[in-house]
């Protein structure tokens, strides 16, 4: 095996993968976002690869119920991909009762219970939300499992996708840890990073689509308005429509071309009293996946996490994962149609936050979707709401949802700038759902909980204090 990826982690890596070989069968778990399938992609891979006999499955949540599944099933051996970490405290018991074994390969914050083979970056001084995914932390135990001139470093191209899924480029690129993968995944030949304009959609949308909805650095007049994004294109010396008539992608574009837009994108959001700062993010490092066909969603990192995603919310992470081991055909279709209802659901729910709008908690703002949006898919609205009149950026966002009967989903997103200050979303959700009877975790820019129906509340009332202390 060539040099380790991720140095710290490299003798934990080993051991986790000696006893990887060691086992007669693996049952790998994983999470069902993007980062969750990414990860069971990049394990499914290199233990087929090695030979070793396995199987998967996965949970929205990992809880004591499910572990007690888990327990109960045949295999001596459990590898946990992004999650794990943080149900120590359920996952050790059953391994001192010798029910199985488990390995972990996750990069949330931990429990307090020790298990010896737990490949976590927050255990090495890493940032887990920031320098590792999930994905990423299996694409280092992938590294360690290499035998018999297997090369793995191909899988690291869907770990990029699993770190971008789990907005981990969020400042305009990926680093840390997760540099040394975009390096080794250029080097297999099946990545390519390149600066170029911050916006989601560059190879599927049609250009004033793309720029209509390219929110995150808001610019005025083109921003959240089609007419607003034609009327600009119309005036660029750019061929931004074909033969037909037809807008072009972004894909479509020569390098000058792009060149010529981008530069008029910024001269634009000068003129209408965009901050310099803001302006800086219009530009941020692309990930492309060099094997997949130009102008397909399979082609850029963003792209593909949006894409995966769509199938884990809506219970069909077989789909996804299918995806990313090459599927084609069906599940690429299935999924293609999973994220049209998905992109529906999303508008209807940013639609319902815009008419409702969001109370002002003091330290942070929330609303309560009750059954008008998906406890799936709350989260993401909220993230996605931080971008509309009458929310306030300079707060974190807290969403409710019904889970069931009994049960609250909450979600909650901030901001870099936030985190920056003091925020970490994980305390907040971990300290105020236990506070109620519940539970919860993340990362500090994102993070979520279940509680039960009716302490929405107090909740909110111990959330915002924390968020106040936090924050000061």
């Amino acid at each position: 095996m060539s040099t380790a990826p991720v140095p710290e982690l490299a003798e934990t890596a080993t051991a986790c993968a000696d006893r990887l070989h060691a086992a007669e069968s693996v049952l790998v778990a994983s999470h069902i976002d993007a980062d969750g399938l990414t990860s069971a992609a990049v394990a499914d891979t290199a233990l087929e690869r090695a030979g070793i006999e396995h199987e998967q499955v996965f949970f929205e949540q990992l809880d004591a119920e499910h572990i007690d599944r888990i327990a109960a099933t045949e295999h001596e051996t459990v590898l946990f991909t992004d999650f794990g970490s943080g149900q120590l405290d359920d996952i050790v018991p059953h391994e001192r009762a010798g029910a199985f074994t488990p390995i972990i390969a996750d990069h949330h914050q931990p429990a307090d219970a020790d298990t010896e083979f737990h490949l976590n970056p927050l255990l090495v001084g890493l940032n887990g939300a920031r320098e590792l995914s999930g994905a990423g932390a299996a694409y280092v135990l992938a590294r360690a499992l290499e035998r018999d001139g297997v090369d793995n470093r191909d899988l690291a191209a869907t770990a990029v996708v699993g770190a971008v899924g789990d907005m981990q480029d969020s400042g305009g690129e990926l680093h840390g840890a997760n540099a040394a993968l975009v390096e080794e995944g250029v080097a297999a030949g099946a990545l390519a990073e390149a600066k170029d304009l911050a916006v989601y959609g560059k190879q599927t949308r049609p250009l004033p689509k793309l720029l209509e909805y390219a929110t995150d650095t808001y610019v005025p007049g083109i921003s959240n308005s089609y007419s607003g994004a034609v009327e600009f294109l119309d005036g660029l010396d750019v061929a931004c429509r074909d033969d037909d008539e037809e807008w072009k992608r972004w894909v479509d574009l020569t390098d000058d071309e792009r060149q010529s837009v981008a530069s008029a994108l910024v001269r634009h959001a000068v003129s209408r009293g965009v901050p310099a700062s803001k302006i800086e993010r219009l530009v941020a490092t692309t990930y492309t996946l060099t094997d997949e066909p130009e102008g397909t969603e399979l082609r850029d990192a963003s792209e593909l996490s949006t894409l995966l995603n769509a199938t884990a919310r809506y219970d069909r992470a077989d789909v996804g994962l299918a995806v990313c081991l090459g599927d084609r055909t069906g599940a690429l279709e299935t999924a293609r149609k999973l994220l049209r209802t998905h992109r529906r659901n999303l508008s209807e729910g940013l639609t319902w936050v815009k008419d409702n709008g969001v109370t002002d908690a003091g330290n942070l703002q929330w609303f309560d979707a009750g059954d008008e949006i998906r406890a799936t898919i709350v989260g993401i609205v909220a993230g996605m709401s931080m971008g509309v009149d009458g929310v306030d950026r300079a707060k974190p966002v807290v969403a409710f949802a019904r889970e069931s009967e009994t049960e609250t989903k909450v979600s909650s997103r901030g901001t870099g700038a936030l985190v920056r200050q003091g925020l970490d979303l994980s305390v907040v959700m971990g300290e105020a759902s236990e506070a109620v009877g519940g539970g919860g975790g993340g990362h500090d820019v994102a993070a979520g909980a279940t509680i039960p129906a009716g302490e929405e509340e107090q909740f909110i009332d111990r959330a915002d204090a924390i968020v106040g202390d936090q924050l000061g």
